[in-house]
C-alpha cells in the first residue's frame, strides 16, 4: 500500500489515494497502521476517493478501526494531498464526508498549499441528534454525574458529537484519567469526544481534547469549532478566537449571518511511503 503520512498542527493521518487503489478492510488497516510501535503510528487512516457528488469524497478511521464522519484537521490534509499531487488544480474544492458536502479554500505558496478554510456547516444543538442523553432544545452548561462528581458540559457536534467542559487550568489535567469516563459515558450513545478548555480572554482559549477511539491527541478540528461554538453560547468568547492546542493554533469564526462554522489552519506532508499489508 502506498501512503502519505500528514498531519494538522500535530492530528496526523495516514492517507492513501484511493482514486488510483483499494484498501480492503479499511478498518483493520487503520488499526494497523496506526500503532505507533509496530506500523507507522497516526491517530488514524484517511482513504481519499472519487465522488459522484464532490470534487473528492473522504472517509476517516480512528486508531481504534472504528469510522468517524467527519475530522477538521484531516479535511485540511486532504485539500493539500489533492492539490499537491495535481489531482486538482482548483484553489476552492468540495470533499464530500459523512456528515455532508464540505467547502475548502486553499492558500497556495510556491505551488504547495500552505493553508486551508473550511466551511464546517452548521452547529448541531439538539441533544437527540449529537447525539446525548438530555432534555430541552440544547445541553448548555449542563449537570454530568462522573465516579460521583458533578461537572458541567455543553455538547455540540460539528458532524461528531463533543462534550465541552470549561475550567481553570488544563495543563496540569489528567486527562488519561478524566477522559474514558466522559467517552463511555452512557450519556453518550455513540461515545463522545471531550474538550478540556481554559479561557484566556475573549479571543483566545486553549483546549485538550481526548479523542473517542483515539485518545488524548495533539489537536482535533471539529473539537476547535465545537469550542468556539460552546463558548460563545456561554458568553465566554466572541465570534471569531484564537483555538490553542498542543500541536498548534487554529482560527474559528462562527458567522451570524449564515450559522456556519469557519476553521483556518495549516496542512503539512511528513513523509511518503509503501507498507506491506
Amino acid at each position: 500500500m502506498k501512503f502519505t503520512k500528514m498531519h494538522g498542527i500535530g492530528n496526523d493521518y495516514v492517507y492513501v489515494d484511493c482514486t488510483r487503489e483499494e484498501i480492503p478492510d479499511p478498518a483493520g488497516v487503520s488499526r494497523f497502521v496506526s500503532d505507533r510501535h509496530k506500523g507507522i503510528g497516526s491517530d488514524g487512516l484517511i482513504l481519499i476517493k472519487k465522488s459522484s457528488v464532490a470534487d473528492f469524497k473522504m472517509e476517516m478511521y480512528n486508531a481504534d478501526g472504528s469510522q468517524g464522519k467527519m475530522c477538521g484537521n484531516g479535511i485540511r490534509c486532504v485539500a493539500k494531498y489533492v492539490y499537491d499531487n495535481g489531482l486538482t488544480d482548483k484553489r476552492e474544492i468540495t470533499v464530500e464526508t459523512l456528515s455532508g458536502i464540505k467547502t475548502l479554500a486553499l492558500t497556495v505558496e510556491e505551488g504547495s498549499v500552505t493553508r486551508v478554510r473550511v466551511n464546517m456547516g452548521e452547529p448541531i444543538l439538539k441533544p437527540a441528534d449529537i447525539p446525548v442523553k438530555g432534555e430541552g432544545d440544547r445541553l448548555v452548561n449542563a449537570p454530568i454525574e462522573v465516579e460521583g462528581q458533578t461537572y458541567f458540559i455543553t455538547c455540540v457536534s460539528m458532524g461528531n458529537p463533543h462534550a465541552v467542559l470549561f475550567m481553570e487550568d488544563v495543563e496540569h489535567l489528567d486527562i488519561e484519567e478524566k477522559g474514558p469516563l466522559f467517552e463511555c459515558h452512557d450519556r453518550f450513545p455513540d461515545r463522545v469526544n471531550t474538550e478540556f478548555v481554559q479561557i484566556l480572554d475573549r479571543r483566545h482559549l486553549r483546549m485538550r481534547v481526548w479523542e473517542r477511539g483515539s485518545g488524548e491527541t495533539m489537536a482535533c478540528g471539529t473539537g476547535a469549532c465545537a469550542v468556539l461554538v460552546a463558548a460563545v453560547l456561554n458568553g465566554y468568547a466572541e465570534r471569531r478566537a484564537t483555538v490553542h492546542l498542543l500541536g498548534g493554533d487554529l482560527e474559528i469564526f462562527w458567522d451570524q449571518a449564515d450559522n456556519c462554522v469557519y476553521m483556518t489552519g495549516p496542512a503539512a506532508t511528513v513523509f511518503t511511503g509503501e507498507i506491506d499489508l
